[in-house]
């Protein structure tokens, strides 16, 4: 499945994005509620590129992103263990 196949199945499931990350967009979970997953460190490197620092970065998306409940379905946010 490609990034815009993926997108339009959470559009079928009315599942909630989360605005200007679709770069981080990674999947989403399966089940009776249809969820958006993105990847929390991309999240970070994309609004570092846009200039905030990694720890203003983090705290923001903590804060205003992570930390929002909007029902049932909210996306789901995950870090990537590197086990290398």
């Amino acid at each position: 499945m490609n990034k815009e196949e993926l997108i339009e199945i959470l559009a079928q499931e009315e599942a909630l994005t989360a605005d200007g990350f679709d770069d981080a967009l990674v999947g989403c979970t399966c089940g009776a509620n249809c969820v958006a997953v993105y990847d929390l460190d991309r999240m970070i490197e994309i609004l570092v590129a846009e200039g905030m620092s990694d720890d203003d970065a983090l705290e923001f998306l903590e804060y205003n992103v992570v930390g929002a409940y909007v029902g049932d379905k909210t996306p789901q946010y995950m870090r990537f263990l590197n086990c290398e």
